[in-house]
């Protein structure tokens, strides 16, 4: 129990961490905000909890081939804000990035790759 506790309090930290710096810098919160900290640290706790190699790497892997169609949401995010609100561009965001992945995944099985 004291390991999962451990997982949420320095997971959750590093969000806040991400936030607060945002609060004093944009281009700095960006900046640490698109490294991927949450993905290395997943793979740490994975590799911690002794699950196989082959996890870990498909792991990594496939984060890769998901973050692709997330990526149009930082364009249309800063645009639409001004116009219609934050959480009517949170809302439009997600669908967005939800319909590109759909495509992007239907795209990608054409190759072989099949991430649904």
């Amino acid at each position: 129990m004291a390991w999962i506790i451990t997982k949420y309090l320095l997971t959750a930290g590093i969000v806040v961490f991400i936030s607060e710096v945002a609060k004093r810098s944009d281009r700095l919160g960006g900046f640490i905000a698109a490294l991927p900290l949450m993905t290395l640290l997943t793979l740490v706790w994975l590799y911690f909890e002794n699950q196989p190699e082959e996890k870990i790497a498909n792991h990594a892997y496939y984060t890769f081939w998901y973050v692709i169609p997330t990526l149009p949401m930082f364009l249309f995010f800063p645009y639409l804000l001004p116009r219609i609100g934050f959480w009517l561009t949170l809302g439009v965001c997600v669908v967005l990035t939800v319909l590109l992945f759909g495509l992007f995944s239907i795209l990608m099985k054409n190759f072989g790759l099949n991430l649904l």
